[in-house]
């Protein structure tokens, strides 16, 4: 799998694509996370009109898979941008500038954080940890680890900051 880090193409909602999906992986144990992995890494985010289909594949409530939905920051809702900027905004990463760092990224991209610039080029995401505390702050772009991060190395990487 591509995995949630980097920015998948959005792929336009085929609601065919995503019932094979659901109906191929429904005889996992656990099946409703990998579903979601897949449809992730099929369209780029889980498009609402996702959960209804779901949810009567694996007899579930709307509400149960809305819920594994929002409760894990991987599963976006909407596209991504081509770039995908992580940012650290755990303690260790904190204490280590990561406050300013993330002021610098949102004045730069014109966007607070959980948003995509308006032409689409950069999503702005807070994670809770990239396990990288020795090197903090911490960022990931397009999957990519950044330590000691700032906000010019980041700026470098997605092209520069509002247009």
């Amino acid at each position: 799998m591509a995995g949630p880090a980097a920015a998948v193409p959005s792929a336009a909602f085929d609601a065919g694509a995503v019932i094979e999906i659901a109906e191929r992986l429904r005889g996992l144990e656990g099946p409703l996370l990998p579903i979601l992995h897949a449809i992730l890494d099929r369209f780029g985010h889980v498009d609402d009109r996702a959960v209804p289909l779901i949810a009567d594949v694996l007899n579930l409530s709307r509400a149960e898979v809305h819920g594994v939905v929002g409760f894990y920051h991987d599963f976006r809702r909407a596209p991504a941008g081509r770039h995908v900027v992580r940012q650290c905004r755990a303690e260790a990463c904190q204490a280590m500038g990561g406050e300013a760092l993330a002021t610098g990224l949102e004045r730069a991209y014109g966007i607070p954080f959980g948003q995509t610039t308006p032409d689409g080029r950069v999503t702005l995401e807070a994670v809770y940890c990239l396990g990288n505390c020795a090197l903090s702050p911490a960022a990931m772009v397009d999957g990519e680890l950044v330590g000691r991060a700032d906000a010019d190395a980041i700026l470098a990487r997605t092209g520069g900051g509002a247009r």
